[in-house]
C-alpha cells in the first residue's frame, strides 16, 4: 500500500455526563483522527490518547510531535504491506505506543479495503457478537450512582465496573452490594493504592467481585503479586500490560488472574493479538477495554474483541450514546437487545461509514501532509 497523503485532525465531542476517575474528569473527549490515503483508498484510525500525561504517559500533544515529526515523514510515498511491516519498522521509537496504533489502526481499515476481507476475518476473529459491560466514574454521592447502575441494569448491561479511589472505596461496594444483591460487579481503581493497603483489599474479598482492576501502581508487578497472593479476588491487570513483554512478565510473576487489552496501548491491534495469543496460551481470561473512544475507535475494538479468547468477560465497549449525543460513524455504535454489539463482517452486512460532516463540526485543528 502506496501511503500519498496524510490528515490528521482534532476533534472535540462533549460527554454526556463527565466522566470522572481516580486522577481527574473529563468534560468533552479530545480525540485525534487519522485520515490515510492510499492508491485511492481512505483508510481511518483513531488516537486513544488524552489531553493530558494522566492515564497514559502519551497525550495529543505528544502524539501529534511523534506523528508529524518522525513517523508521517518516513511513511508517505513509501509501500507498507500492512500494520505488521509498519510495526516492525518502527520498532526503534521507545514506547509512544498510542501514536504508532493510531497509524496501525489506519492501516487495518485500507488492508480490509483493499482485499475484501472484514478486519474480524483479518485478525481472525470468532464471534458475532460481544457482550457489554458499562464502567462508572465517580458521583458526587451515593444515591447519583445508584441511579446511574439502576439505569443500566435495565437495559442489559452484563457487568458494572465503579471506579474507586482513597476515601470512596469499600463503603461505596458494600451499598451497591445492599441495594442490588448479588450483580455482576467489579471495581477499577487506576493505581490509587499501594501494598500498604492490603487490608482494604482483604476487606474487599467479602462482597465477591469479580475482579479488582489495576489496584497499584503501573509498574508494581511484583507487588500486584504479593497483593494476589494475600487475596481471594482475582487483580485484573490494565495499565501495567502496555506490551507483551509486560504480560508475559506478569504471568511468570502471578501478578494477576485477568488481563485487560487495550489494543492502542500496546501498539495496536497486531500486538495486541499477540497479547491475547500468550494469554489463552496461559488459560488466563481477558477482556477488551476502551478508552471512551469515538466512533472509529469503538468499531475497530469491537473487531478487535471477537478474537477466540474473548469469551467469559464482558467488554468496556459500550454502545455510543452511553458516552455521547453524537458520534462520527453512520450507524452509531449501539447494543442489541442482548446487550451485546454485532462484529461487522463480509456475512451479516453490518457496516459503519465515516461522518465526515459531524467530523468537520466537531473539528478544532486540521494538519494535511503529502
Amino acid at each position: 500500500m502506496r501511503i500519498d497523503r496524510i490528515d490528521i485532525i482534532n476533534v472535540h465531542n462533549p460527554f454526556n455526563h463527565p466522566f470522572t476517575t481516580s486522577f481527574t474528569s473529563f468534560v468533552n473527549r479530545d480525540a485525534l483522527l487519522i485520515k490515510v490515503y492510499s492508491e485511492g483508498l481512505v483508510g481511518w484510525g483513531e488516537c486513544k490518547a488524552f489531553y493530558g500525561p494522566f492515564y497514559n504517559p502519551e497525550d495529543n500533544g505528544t502524539v501529534l510531535h511523534v506523528l508529524k515529526n518522525i513517523i508521517i515523514p518516513a511513511i508517505l510515498h513509501e509501500d507498507i504491506a500492512g500494520p505488521a511491516e509498519f510495526i516492525e519498522k518502527f520498532k526503534y521509537i521507545k514506547g509512544n505506543r498510542l501514536a504508532k496504533a493510531a497509524i496501525e489502526n489506519a492501516l487495518w481499515d485500507l488492508l480490509s479495503q483493499r482485499s475484501g476481507k472484514s478486519i474480524k476475518t483479518l485478525l481472525g476473529g470468532t464471534q458475532d457478537e460481544i457482550k457489554v459491560g458499562v464502567s462508572l466514574g465517580s458521583e458526587k454521592t451515593l444515591d447519583d450512582l445508584y441511579r446511574m447502575i439502576e439505569k443500566y441494569l435495565k437495559l442489559g448491561y452484563h457487568r458494572t465496573k465503579i471506579k474507586i479511589h482513597p476515601g470512596k472505596d469499600i463503603e461505596v461496594i458494600k451499598g451497591i452490594r445492599k441495594e442490588f444483591g448479588d450483580i455482576t460487579l467489579t471495581v477499577d481503581a487506576n493505581s490509587a493504592y499501594t501494598l500498604k493497603d492490603v487490608e482494604l483489599f482483604k476487606a474487599l474479598d467479602e462482597y465477591k467481585l469479580q475482579y479488582i482492576e489495576q489496584p497499584l501502581g503501573e509498574c508494581d508487578l511484583v507487588d500486584h503479586a504479593e497483593l494476589q497472593s494475600q487475596i481471594t479476588t482475582p487483580i485484573c491487570l490494565d495499565e501495567s500490560i502496555d506490551s507483551y513483554e509486560a504480560c508475559e512478565a506478569a504471568i511468570k510473576l502471578k501478578a494477576c488472574r485477568v488481563v485487560n487489552i487495550k489494543s492502542s496501548r500496546v501498539g495496536g491491534m497486531y500486538e495486541g493479538k499477540r497479547i491475547h495469543d500468550l494469554c489463552v496460551a496461559h488459560n488466563i481470561p481477558l477482556w477488551c477495554g476502551g478508552m471512551t473512544e469515538l466512533g472509529i475507535g469503538r468499531v475497530q475494538n469491537v473487531s478487535f474483541a471477537s478474537l477466540p479468547g474473548f469469551t467469559e468477560l464482558a467488554h468496556d465497549v459500550a454502545a455510543a450514546n452511553r458516552y455521547f449525543e453524537k458520534d462520527i460513524t453512520i450507524p452509531m455504535v449501539d447494543i442489541t437487545d442482548r446487550c451485546t454489539i454485532i462484529v461487522p463482517d463480509e456475512t451479516n452486512g453490518i457496516k459503519y461509514t465515516i461522518d465526515e460532516n459531524a467530523i468537520d463540526a466537531m473539528a478544532v485543528a486540521h494538519w494535511i501532509m503529502k
